[in-house]
């Protein structure tokens, strides 16, 4: 992307005024996003993005930096005024020689079909499918928005380590957002499956399914009571059902918070931090996931990292800094929305793995309690975390049975103590899609897990 004597020309300068470590990042993406509503294109737009970042370590402390220039003399003086920034002792980097060694990538996310070269009409036809299967399922369906989104990602990470890794990612990702109404009400529902993989994805999927299901959830919650609400036991679908582990646990295993000393799980390696029945994984080297990499953002393979088995917090996810500052080795998990942005420590594919238990047991073990079958949006305070989860749907368990559905229910807790409180996980593992927010941007990550039954759960409701 830029040759290799001006990568080691930069880097040289940003340890000309002092500093151990220095790291750039070039980043060129293309993007596209098209949304439909009711068969009609609501908005199409491409774009590019290029930019470059320059990050400097002074022990545990460091300076970012970055621009939309690549000429070598423009790199060179943003690099020298950054180092001045340290105000340290000079160093003599003229005569430094940097030997670089390239990082082998074994390809496991493939994209058989560039999305670049795929018109922009058959990408419309794949919205007009999923919109008329939405839109045929039911009467009640009376507006259908979908969303197509790809974008082909080519990074270069080089540092005073000698890395020098080089990658191409490519993923897609459809939204469908069905919403149903009869005469007093108004119900939605929506399904959003992704992966690291090109266009092929849309003859690889069942587009039927994923509409119908959008839809499906849509009309039940049309016949939803006012949810009750209480304590109660809990059964937490497959799935995306993993929004509550990976917002209100997996964030606080991240080296961001652990490294200052802070969250539910800090200075915990080696103790049961939640229920023996729970054993979880950070795993981006899984082939075409949605959340999957080949490198991270600081150029360090992928790797899986067993963050909990049956109870015990066995590691952490962290990233170059938040390793220095805590005195161990990085996990491969350094990511970033962007260049605009340095990288710290994040998830990848997050998920608890699957028990032994059954589906039907928890259901028919549970003699009165919610089912969320699938969790919307939600707030999390990853310092505590404690959470609030609302449900999209779910149903009441009466005396071992699905009875009615519900509407308005929203799961309150604390993650720790919920993951606690878990005393049945299932067989049935299914991985979930989202983007993360946090200080180094927004990412695509997957959350997962197979269903499981927590014991004791606050319900909010709306029943009067």
């Amino acid at each position: 992307m830029i040759k290799e004597t001006v990568v080691s020309r930069v880097l040289q300068a940003a340890l000309s005024h002092g500093g151990d470590f220095a790291e750039i990042f070039v980043e060129n993406k293309i993007e596209q996003n098209i949304s439909m509503v009711k068969g009609k294109v609501e908005k199409a737009r491409s774009g590019q993005d290029f930019g470059i970042g320059i990050r400097i370590f002074n022990g545990v402390d460091y300076l970012y930096t970055y621009t939309n220039r690549e000429d070598e003399d423009h790199l060179v003086e943003i690099a020298n005024l950054l180092s001045q920034a340290i105000k340290e002792t000079k160093q003599d980097t003229a005569n430094r020689t940097l030997l670089f060694r390239k990082q082998l990538i074994v390809p496991r996310h493939i994209a058989k079909l560039d999305p670049r070269v795929i018109s922009i009409e058959r990408k419309k036809n794949v919205l007009s499918e999923v919109t008329k299967y939405a839109l045929d399922y039911h009467q009640a369906i009376t507006q259908v928005r979908a969303s197509y989104f790809d974008e082909t990602q080519k990074v270069l990470i080089a540092n005073t380590e000698g890395i020098w890794a080089e990658d191409t990612r490519v993923r897609t990702r459809l939204f469908v957002d069905a919403i149903a109404a009869d005469a007093n009400q108004k119900q939605r529902g929506y399904s959003a499956p992704g992966a690291a993989k090109g266009f092929e994805f849309y003859s690889e999927m069942d587009l039927r399914h994923v509409a119908e299901s959008a839809a499906e959830t849509a009309i039940r919650m049309l016949e939803a009571r006012p949810c009750p609400s209480g304590k109660m036991p809990v059964v937490i679908d497959n799935g995306f059902g993993g929004v509550i582990f990976h917002e209100a646990c997996g964030h606080g295993m991240e080296a961001t918070a652990v490294a200052k000393g802070k969250g539910p799980y800090a200075g915990k390696l080696g103790q049961q931090v939640v229920s023996e029945k729970i054993s979880a994984v950070d795993n981006g080297a899984i082939p075409n996931e949605w959340g999957s990499l080949h490198i991270d953002d600081e150029g360090m393979h992928t790797q899986r990292n067993t963050l909990i088995e049956k109870g015990v917090l066995k590691g952490y996810l962290i990233d170059k800094l938040g390793g220095r500052r805590m005195g161990m080795e990085p996990t491969g998990s350094g990511r970033r929305q962007s260049y605009r942005y340095p990288p710290t420590s994040r998830m990848n594919n997050t998920y608890i793995l699957p028990g032994s238990d059954k589906f039907e047991d928890m259901i028919a073990n549970t003699e009165y309690g919610l089912y969320a079958k699938s969790m919307g949006g939600g707030s999390v305070n990853t310092t505590t975390g404690d959470f609030n989860f609302a449900v999209l749907e779910g149903y009441m368990i009466e005396k071992g049975k699905l009875t009615y559905p519900v509407k308005g229910a929203t799961l309150i807790g604390n993650g720790r103590q919920t993951m606690h409180d878990v005393d049945m996980v299932g067989t049935n593992f299914k991985p979930g899609q989202g983007m993360c927010g946090s200080i180094s941007g927004s990412i695509p990550v997957n959350v997962g897990q197979p269903a499981l039954r927590v014991a004791q759960l606050t319900v909010g409701g709306n029943q009067a």
